[in-house]
């Protein structure tokens, strides 16, 4: 018999023969959902969603690749001190009414609604306006408006959002002395009670340790922010008792980034300045940084994409500030509250499958370490969006975390296997199915099967592409796509029954066993 090609031995397996003879001598990896043992939970809104400031205004966010806007001819605009404004494209303000956007949100629900970024640090904030200004006041680079910010209030509801933000801190909030004022966090913060609304959770701002990037005064140090966040600590018990207060919100360090050239003001400094301050300890995390900005280092090539060395550095990235949330805020919940393929937008890649094992694996691994939420860059801009900027199609990353989100629930369990070579398993209580358990199964082996013997009944939800590159994902071998009226597709299992499984290689399943009576899970 002439061996079966890859590609038709991957689509045999998702068009039902997945229970095939084995020919091969490979070991199978046993599960047992029934038994699997409680190791901790995450917050019902773990998978959640940023949506820049810069969006809700408007303004030069990271260009993407297929743009073919003409670069500026001067160092304009918005964006952070000292970057290449050529990375850059002005975009209008997000429609955050419309239709698709909403809907395709709300299927994410509950989840946390991030409006920050390094822009919000140097936003006013006019409660009073509707249309935008040309040009911000002295010490500012945008205008949030009244209207804009009801948008966000009147999105967040219509999604099942609850709010998450950070503060402008640029010069326009300083006194005389240089010290942070609270008076553009109270204006919004009074505008969002005057509308009914509330902030679930906020960081003073966006990434203090690269302060002067984000628009702090020259030589901003921990100390400079000690001063001020005790300012703000003070205005947020009086004026939104009912705010989580996070930060510090670091990024950039335990090597993740790798050289980084700009003033580092390192988390370790913060927390030493600060002392025990914070209601949940938050960093940010981003194993490297994209194409655009990685001339000095620090990125990464699609070859990489499915390597453990790849792979492992979010977990890394978690390990090195999680041993500093124990040092200094110990017992403190943890947030990463921006996280994404690549910093500076992605790369090109980042809207495609092959990212999905990153995203989902992240998901997972920082689950079982304990990291409470997390917030993924961005919903809907650049190339690392969930959702295509211009069309709001869903991309490859918003089918699968749709799949976690009805699939993986808030208990996280140990799969109790040992870590194999090519295959990383993840699982969790089944959401709405006492005792039910979800195993979610990532394949990376390019070429090589994996075999898992399963005990029961269970569902099968496979997630492949024609190409890993590509920017269409297919369930269980059929294409993943909006019906009328933007209509999501209805998520269907496979049924397995007990026996071997073979997953298909360069794969994603989610396995799921109603019936699992896990005790662990009632």
């Amino acid at each position: 018999m002439m061996p079966m090609p890859k590609a038709a031995f991957a689509l045999g397996l998702l068009s039902g023969f997945a229970f095939a003879p084995i020919a091969s001598a490979q070991t199978s990896i046993k599960l047992a959902p029934g038994s699997m043992p409680r190791i901790g939970s995450v917050s019902e809104r773990y998978q959640s969603y940023n949506i820049e400031m810069v969006e809700v205004t408007g303004g030069r966010f990271w260009k993407p690749y297929a743009s073919v806007a003409a670069a500026p001819a001067a160092p304009a605009g918005n964006q952070p001190v000292g970057m290449d404004p050529s990375l850059y494209e002005y975009r209008p303000p997000i429609d955050l009414s419309n239709v698709r956007l909403r809907k395709l949100a709300a299927a994410l629900g509950p989840a946390y609604l991030r409006v920050s970024g390094t822009w919000a640090n140097n936003t006013f904030f006019d409660p009073s306006a509707e249309a935008v200004p040309t040009t911000a006041p002295d010490g500012f680079k945008g205008v949030l408006t009244g209207k804009q910010w009801k948008g966000v209030l009147d999105f967040a509801k219509a999604s099942n959002a609850e709010i998450v933000t950070s503060f402008s801190t640029s010069a326009g909030t300083r006194d005389a002395s240089g010290t942070w004022t609270p008076i553009e966090a109270k204006k919004i913060v009074e505008f969002t009670h005057a509308h009914g609304s509330k902030i679930a959770a906020a960081e003073l701002m966006n990434e203090p340790t690269f302060a002067e990037i984000g628009g702090a005064p020259k030589g901003y140090d921990a100390a400079a922010y000690a001063r001020d966040f005790n300012v703000f600590r003070t205005f947020a018990k009086q004026t939104a008792p009912e705010m989580l207060i996070l930060g510090p919100g670091g990024v950039g360090e335990g090597g993740s980034l790798g050289p980084l050239k700009m003033k580092l003001v390192p988390t370790e400094d913060i927390l030493t300045a600060t002392g025990p301050a914070f209601g949940a300890f938050s960093y940010h995390s981003y194993s490297g940084v994209s194409s655009r900005c990685a001339r000095g280092g620090g990125g990464t090539t699609i070859d990489a994409a499915l390597t453990e060395d790849w792979l492992n550095k979010g977990g890394q990235t978690e390990q090195f500030y999680a041993s500093l949330r124990d040092r200094f805020e110990p017992g403190k919940s943890i947030w990463n509250t921006e996280t994404a393929q690549t910093a500076c937008g992605g790369d090109k890649w980042a809207a495609t499958f092959i990212d999905s094992f990153r995203y989902l694996n992240q998901l997972g691994d920082l689950a079982k370490r304990g990291v409470q939420v997390h917030l993924h860059n961005t919903l809907a801009a650049s190339d690392y969006g969930l959702l295509d900027e211009k069309t709001y199609a869903p991309r490859p990353n918003y089918w699968a975390a749709l799949l976690w989100h009805r699939l993986m629930g808030p208990t996280v369990l140990d799969a109790a296997i040992a870590p194999t070579p090519n295959l990383h398993l993840y699982a969790h209580c089944l959401p709405g199915h006492p005792g039910g358990v979800t195993v979610l199964a990532i394949s990376l082996s390019k070429t090589e099967t994996q075999i898992i013997d399963i005990p029961t009944k269970s569902e099968r939800y496979t997630l492949t592409a024609k190409e890993l590159t590509a920017g269409e994902v297919s369930l269980n071998g059929e294409s993943l796509t909006l019906g009328p009226n933007d209509s999501l597709p209805t998520l269907k299992g496979v049924a397995v029954q007990p026996g071997k499984l073979t997953l298909a290689p360069e794969s994603i399943t989610f396995l799921t066993f109603p019936t699992a009576s896990n005790t662990s899970c009632n």
